[in-house]
C-alpha cells in the first residue's frame, strides 16, 4: 500500500510516494513489512495536481523477487485521467494477457490530459534500516527470518491479518 502518491504536472509531470509491502506466507500470515517508494515522470498534454492511495497486489512471487533484485518498472502507457474524485482498477499484463500485478487507486484532486507516463517501484533501504537495524534484508523480512519487530510493526501486521482473514 502506498498512501498519498502525489502527481503534479504541467506538460512535464512527476509522481512520488512512499509505502509498505508485506508478503503473505504459505500459512496465511503476513511477513514483516518493508518500506518502498514509487517515483515516476510523464510528458505530454497534461495539467493538474492529484493525490492517490494505491494498493498493488502482486499475484506471483516473481514480481516480489524482481522488486528485491532491483528497481521494478511498473510500466509506461498513454493515459487519460480527469475529475475531482476517482477510483481506478487496472492490471499490468504481459503478452499472454496474464496480469501479474493488480492495482487499485483512490484519487483526489484534479488532473487531466494525455501523457506518456512511467513509474519505478523500489525498496527504501534507509527506512528499512531505521526501523529494523542494519544488516536486515527485505528478503529476510519476507521470509519471516526477522524477529523482535518494533511494536508499531506488530500492530500493523495484526491489523493486516484481521482485515484479510474474513
Amino acid at each position: 500500500m502506498i498512501p498519498e502518491v502525489v502527481k503534479i504536472g504541467l506538460v512535464v509531470g512527476g509522481r512520488r510516494g512512499k509505502g509498505l509491502i508485506s508478503v503473505r506466507q504459505a500459512d496465511g500470515t503476513w511477513s514483516n513489512p518493508a518500506y518502498i517508494a514509487i517515483t515516476g515522470g510523464s510528458f505530454g498534454f497534461q495539467a493538474g495536481v492529484q493525490s492517490a492511495d494505491l494498493i498493488l497486489v502482486f499475484r506471483t512471487p516473481r514480481g516480489v523477487d524482481n522488486l528485491v533484485s532491483g528497481k521494478f518498472t511498473l510500466g509506461a502507457d498513454a493515459s487519460v485521467a480527469a475529475g475531482p474524485v476517482g477510483r481506478q482498477a487496472s492490471a499490468a499484463t504481459d503478452g499472454e494477457l496474464k496480469a501479474e500485478i493488480l492495482t487499485y487507486a483512490r484519487a483526489r484532486g484534479l488532473f487531466a490530459g494525455v501523457a506518456l507516463d512511467g513509474s519505478v517501484l523500489s525498496l527504501d533501504y534507509d527506512a528499512i534500516e531505521r526501523v529494523y537495524g542494519s544488516g536486515i534484508s527485505p528478503r529476510a523480512l519476507f521470509e519471516g527470518r526477522v524477529r523482535g519487530a518494533p511494536g508499531f510493526i506488530v500492530d500493523f501486521k495484526d491489523q493486516l491479518e484481521e482485515q484479510t482473514s474474513r
